[in-house]
């Protein structure tokens, strides 16, 4: 019972006269995780980690706040400016594009985390409300609480991986990008196509792609500390050498 071949017509997937639906088909009879349509809170699942990442400690916050704490250098709840730069600088990324992330996440995130009307004259973002912050035109991965829907990952592959079933290419990255465009959302469409210009220069492997565990443990925030301990430890071995 996959991409709209049920027996059943009120559980097909496909409409004939829709040809999208073809072009995008979904497959969640097959994924092996418990109830993949309830939001997680807690973890971020697929079919290869129904429980999550193996051995990650989410300290209680939400997915969407899991994916945002790296950036929390000092881990008091608040991410200024400088934390954001540092954070993108600890992975990996260079001075200019560290300093236009800090500006873009910072600039159009910080007012909407805030618990007043009142805007930080530091543009901090509050973690806890990282909820507010999300924007249309995006996966729907997160929900409005912040949490995971695994059925919305899974998704993500069996829509536009169409030559790697676990992996995702730019083209098809920019492909996504374009379906999830909401109407009349010209933030979101940016938005969209910035974090994932980002995920990608980050992420991608030596084919130019990006696989299914580095996208999910972007969504849980896991693969910013896997890569900043790899950068660290590149860094030991280069010193030891010298």
């Amino acid at each position: 019972m996959a991409n709209g071949k049920e027996s059943d017509p009120a559980l097909s997937t496909i409409a004939p006269e829709a040809p999208v639906t073809s072009e995008r088909p979904v497959d969640v009879y097959k994924l092996g995780i418990p109830y993949p349509q309830i939001p997680r809170a807690l973890v971020a699942p697929d079919a290869e980690h129904p429980h999550g990442t193996p051995g990650y400690d989410n300290h209680g916050l939400s997915v969407l706040q899991q994916h945002v704490t790296f950036f929390d250098r000092n881990k008091d709840g608040i991410i200024y400016p400088w934390e954001t730069f540092q954070g993108f600088r600890s992975v990996g990324f260079n001075v200019f594009i560290s300093f236009l992330a800090m500006v873009i996440i910072n600039g159009a995130f910080s007012y909407n985390t805030q618990d007043s009307w009142l805007p930080s004259p530091l543009f901090s973002i509050i973690v806890k409300n990282i909820h507010k912050a999300k924007h249309g035109s995006d996966s729907e991965v997160y929900d409005t609480e912040g949490r995971f829907v695994p059925e919305k990952f899974e998704e993500l592959f069996t829509k536009f991986a169409k030559t790697e079933k676990s992996k995702l290419s730019f083209d098809e990255l920019l492909a996504m990008t374009e379906a999830n465009r909401n109407a009349v959302d010209p933030f979101g469409w940016t938005a969209e196509k910035l974090e994932w210009a980002i995920t990608y220069l980050l992420l991608k492997d030596k084919d130019g792609f990006v696989t299914k565990e580095a996208i999910r443990g972007q969504y849980d925030g896991s693969v910013f500390f896997y890569l900043e301990r790899q950068r660290q430890q590149s860094m030991m071995q280069k010193k030891k050498v010298y």
